[in-house]
């Protein structure tokens, strides 16, 4: 068997980015598989939701959405803290950088290994690299839940912490009035979960729950193709579960059985591959996944942190 290329560094393909226009001053950018953005207009500024790996990548998504309004970016909202979602933040002169009070704590606990981590595992997305002045700081922050008046006749937007799930930070953003969801990486349509810095039990449980509650008839996720409908809406949330789900039964059962790692990893992957294996980073992701649920299941609290010499050694131990 040919030897798996490391994470994604095999990926060299430039995928192709749909803009979307959900409702009335609502977007989205769509990319194969590559995390999806957002923007919602409000009166007379713009809510951005995610800001992309890098100033230069961010630009490109800035120049698309500058086909539709000119109006300045005055929040920029971040879903976590991973590096692929917020290190493109000074491409928005954004006047308020929004996050959850967790993740401006992890980025000070783990941010500039993260950086180093994601940016050896999915150099593709690391366009411009140089570009990135530093690490990205939250200048507001919030512990349950915040609303951004839009103004005029555009309604509110609720940003909304459901509780821990792909870290223990996301939020997602809520429009009421038309009830698009902007969920993250909390739900993926038809892309493959990275759950290395994850809470897989309460994910899988109360925080799917309660993303579920809002009741959209939109979804965005973190990626995959935009979820539209409320059948649709669901099924990107229980699809998102069951890969949870599977995990967790999986490698529970090697874990009471006296097993090893390489045998949670081998079990999962073959009853995960069937339904989810041609998903967008599903190679890529599963061997992270796998390491932390097993540390998490041992009574390892919060994740490890990644390294780049720490990825480079599970992904050997699993998928070499």
């Amino acid at each position: 068997m040919a030897q798996k290329s490391f994470a994604s560094s095999g990926d060299l393909t430039e995928k192709e980015q749909t803009l979307e226009v959900l409702e009335d001053g609502v977007y989205a950018l769509t990319a194969e598989g590559d995390p999806n953005v957002g923007a919602i207009e409000g009166e007379d500024f713009l809510v951005c939701f995610e800001a992309l790996a890098t100033p230069v990548a961010a630009q490109d998504w800035l120049a698309k959405l500058r086909e539709h309004t000119d109006k300045p970016v005055r929040y920029l909202v971040l879903s976590h803290y991973h590096a692929v979602r917020v290190l493109g933040a000074s491409a928005f002169d954004a006047e308020v950088i929004v996050a959850h009070e967790n993740t401006r704590a992890l980025v000070a606990e783990r941010g500039k290994e993260d950086w180093e981590s994601e940016f050896g595992r999915m150099p593709r997305l690391a366009k411009g690299a140089e570009s990135v002045p530093g690490l990205t700081w939250p200048t507001l922050t919030f512990s349950d839940r915040l609303t951004i008046d839009l103004g005029g006749d555009r309604g509110d937007l609720v940003l909304q912490y459901c509780g821990r799930g792909h870290t223990e930070g996301d939020i997602v953003a809520w429009l009421p009035r038309q009830k698009i969801l902007f969920a993250g990486d909390l739900v993926e349509a038809e892309a493959a979960l990275y759950t290395g810095d994850a809470f897989h039990r309460d994910w899988a449980s109360g925080t799917l729950d309660r993303v579920k509650a809002f009741g959209a008839e939109a979804l965005v996720g973190g990626r995959g193709a935009v979820s539209r409908g409320r059948d649709a809406v669901d099924a990107a949330i229980e699809q998102t579960r069951g890969f949870l789900d599977v995990m967790i039964r999986e490698v529970g059962a090697v874990q009471r059985a006296g097993g090893t790692l390489k045998e949670a990893f081998e079990r999962t992957h073959a009853a995960l591959a069937p339904q989810y294996g041609h998903w967008p980073i599903f190679e890529h992701c599963l061997p992270f996944d796998v390491s932390r649920l097993w540390d998490e299941l041992s009574g390892i609290e919060r994740p490890v942190i990644w390294t780049a010499q720490r990825d480079r050694e599970v992904w050997d131990q699993l998928q070499g």
